[in-house]
């Protein structure tokens, strides 16, 4: 990491540095990056020793943290320059949908709330109400931090690995660079501790539903915790932690949490949640509001495919139209290169690879606008799938090939243990041999 007020060329120099010197073991450099191992250790001793302790430590980083980012704000707002906010957006709507996918990993902690329902008082009330609370409060505090931030140094400064400690090194307030410093550890460790409190009773569910071997399951008789699960969950993240960077980590946990995140919404639509028919209507259990996807997908569709085609519209015209209308409609928002699927594929800076996750969205895409039609679907779930694989789509074609590699792993222990093992299947097996 940086110090803090280096610019991102000297940090880049840094990193070769650390590069060269290296150790080499059998023709390859090594890293290990002793803290965060460290800090795992102790993270998942603590997941293994009990959920209160785990409860204690992470409201201590909460509020350590919180205080942390509230002195960033109260401090920062003094030294924000409103001209560093132009251009507001410079690397266009593509920049800002390529953030948004990328920092979706910020949101990953809200869904692992829901993993510790087993040990709330009041699942059915408090689950809702802490994720719905947390998700407004860190959104909010999000904007604002990058309001800060932007606006205390130009954003071709902020190509860094420290961002909050190299602003307040770039403007001089030193004695701020070690407490943001210190808060980033705390910030980095509570979501650690989040993750892999959660990890673990998924694994433990899977286990219970015979996905997964019986050992996954395993309670530990004194700390009532899912101890193998824990130490299985400590082990996949520790290896991460030296095998790969951080670009990598926070890209595969981004595109992993918005493909999850879309399989949620397609399993609203599978289990027949996500639509009203006569044999549900008054059915008993969770239904998603109904809002007319036969209306608003087919609008939503249309609207996409004319942001996408008018580009490449207007300039195939432009020999016929008056150069003023030209210049008006060209004006108009458009989507990023990116998104024109219909373009020429190959440029001067050779084919464009990227374009192929929108490729496949757009196929879904219209996939979902006909079945949402056909099938009288709410458009909530079909619009969760739609945006989440939008934003997988901005990660670029290297992180989907990343991610595919990691999900055919995960089919192939679904496909050789798991589908055999399924409880769900054997009872449905049961049950037809029965009849």
């Amino acid at each position: 990491m940086a110090d803090a007020g280096t610019t991102p060329e000297e940090s880049i120099t840094r990193l070769v540095d650390v590069w060269n010197s290296a150790p080499v073991v059998a023709g390859v450099r090594c890293f290990v990056v002793v803290p965060a191992l460290a800090i795992n250790l102790i993270i998942t001793t603590l997941v293994y020793i009990g959920i209160h302790e785990s409860k204690v430590v992470s409201n201590a980083m909460v509020f350590l943290k919180m205080g942390g980012i509230l002195l960033v704000i109260a401090v920062g707002i003094f030294y924000v320059q409103p001209e560093n906010w132009s251009p507001f957006a410079p690397n266009g709507l593509e920049g800002v949908f390529k953030g948004i996918a990328a920092g979706f990993f910020a949101y990953i902690g809200f869904d692992a709330i829901s993993t510790t329902a087993e040990e709330c008082r009041n699942p059915q009330r408090d689950i809702p109400r802490a994720t719905i609370l947390t998700l407004i409060l860190c959104t909010v505090l999000y904007i604002v931090l990058a309001f800060i931030l932007t606006g205390m140094v130009s954003y071709r400064e902020l190509n860094v690995q420290d961002p909050l400690a190299f602003v307040f090194g770039k403007v001089g307030l030193n004695a701020m660079v070690g407490i943001v410093s210190v808060s980033a550890v705390i910030a980095t460790a509570s979501v650690f501790l989040v993750f892999q409190l959660g990890q673990p009773r998924i694994f433990m569910s899977m286990a219970r539903d015979g996905m997964l071997p019986k050992s996954f399951a395993r309670i530990h008789p004194r700390f009532k915790t899912p101890s193998f699960s824990t130490i299985i969950t400590g082990l996949m993240v520790a290896l991460p932690t030296v095998l790969l960077s951080s670009r990598v980590v926070t890209d595969l946990a981004s595109i992993g949490t918005l493909f999850a995140f879309m399989l949620v919404s397609a399993g609203i639509l599978v289990v027949g949640r996500g639509k009203v028919t006569d044999e549900n209507r008054g059915a008993s259990g969770f239904h998603v509001p109904y809002f007319n996807g036969r209306i608003w997908v087919p609008l939503a569709f249309v609207a996409y495919t004319l942001l996408m085609v008018w580009p490449p519209a207007v300039q195939w015209l432009q020999s016929y139209l008056p150069a003023s209308f030209v210049d008006k409609a060209l004006k108009i928002p458009q989507l990023p290169d990116s998104h024109l699927i219909i373009s020429n594929w190959w440029t001067a800076e050779g084919f464009q690879w990227d374009r192929i996750p929108y490729l496949v969205f757009y196929v879904v895409f219209v996939y979902l606008t006909f079945c949402s039609f056909v099938n009288r679907w709410s458009a909530i779930p079909v619009f969760g799938i739609v945006v989440n694989l939008y934003l997988i789509a901005g990660l670029g074609a290297g992180n989907w090939i990343r991610f595919s590699v990691w999900c055919a792993a995960g089919i192939a222990v679904y496909a050789l243990y798991s589908f055999h093992n399924s409880t769900y299947r054997r009872e449905g097996d049961g049950s037809a041999r029965g009849t």
